[in-house]
């Protein structure tokens, strides 16, 4: 056998490549992970993966197909060209063309530099797997139950909640408005959501968990540390509760409970990992998504303040159900 030197040995291993060591975040005086900051998770990638990708990864000659498609598609909508602050202001006119506006990194999600073609991994597909009756829910619940109340229109129409449900949980991506701040305490997680200025209080104890009658659309969140990564579990979620996003979302139920898990992967990264179980509406799924730092600060955003849309959806619709009880107009004889 031959035997080194322990002078050769010693500089053998130092030449090694060292392993790659896990990402330890800084800690709060509180001894825990640093998550605080603003955060934003707005990027192209759907939860669900459309049908034309065949794999979680992307290859480099289908993102740039993906994002030039997308771009393509919302250019005539809203336009994508950088606002010049150094316009002047636009002239007075009567009426103004409805119009919309993102303001949304257009591009795939990456994740350790490969591009995402969903958020979901679990399953293979990247598809939800729905029960019968999670399907049937989720169609209602997106469309609406008619018009004979407020009450049956979607949660996101009457300002309940966000549009494209940044707030979740879980927490989704959103064309405009994508931005969180996370501020810690001893005993409290609280993340502020841009989109409807909401804000979710995550408890880091169990004690004082409500009954399962009170419910909200935020649902009722209670948090731990696991090494590096909070893990948040909720429920106590409100029924008829819906998640609407790109590519796809899904209605739950009253026995839903979400679980999601932040673990700071970098100075500049958060991984969301999240998961909703519903037996009832749909199998076992799981995702995972990029945070990134956003500049701040974050405004206050108004939802229903001088909004006119649900007073006009609901006398529309009385119009139309007068008009329909109405007898046809007899011609006048003639003369």
């Amino acid at each position: 056998m031959l035997r080194l030197p322990a002078s050769l040995l010693i500089l053998a291993l130092a030449a090694a490549p060292a392993a790659a060591q896990p990402y330890k975040a800084p800690r709060t005086p509180f001894g825990h992970p640093d998550l605080q900051g603003i955060w934003t998770n707005t990027a192209i990638t759907f939860l669900q993966r459309p049908p034309n990708f065949k794999t979680l990864e992307l290859g480099e000659d289908e993102v740039a197909a993906f994002e030039a498609g997308f771009k393509k598609m919302v250019e005539p909508l809203v336009g994508t060209a950088p606002i010049d602050p150094n316009l002047p202001a636009p002239p007075e006119v009567k009426e103004v063309a409805n119009a919309d506006f993102i303001e949304m990194r257009l591009a795939a999600a990456r994740i350790d530099g490969k591009a995402r073609s969903s958020w979901i991994v679990e399953p293979a597909d990247g598809r939800i797997p729905f029960t019968e009756a999670g399907k049937a829910l989720t169609r209602e619940l997106s469309r609406g139950r008619g018009f004979d109340s407020y009450e049956y229109r979607p949660t996101d129409e009457r300002c309940l909640t966000a549009i494209g449900s940044p707030e979740g949980p879980p927490m989704m991506n959103s064309g405009f408005n994508g931005h969180y701040r996370i501020v810690q305490t001893r005993d409290h997680v609280a993340i502020e959501i841009e989109m409807n200025h909401d804000v979710r209080i995550i408890r880091l104890t169990d004690a004082g968990r409500p009954a399962e009658a009170v419910r909200s659309w935020l649902g009722d969140s209670v948090g731990r540390w696991e090494g590096e990564t909070l893990v948040v579990e909720t429920t106590n979620l409100r029924p008829q509760g819906y998640i609407y996003t790109m590519g796809g979302g899904f209605a739950y139920g009253p026995k839903a409970r979400v679980i999601e898990r932040f673990t700071r992967t970098g100075p500049d990264s958060i991984l969301y990992d999240f998961s909703v179980e519903d037996p009832d509406n749909f199998g076992a799924w799981r995702a995972e998504m990029p945070w990134r730092p956003a500049e701040g600060p974050i405004y206050e955003y108004a939802c229903h303040e001088g909004n006119y849309s649900m007073e006009n959806i609901l006398a529309g619709a009385r119009v139309q159900e007068t008009a329909a009880t109405k007898p046809a107009t007899a011609p006048a004889p003639p003369r």
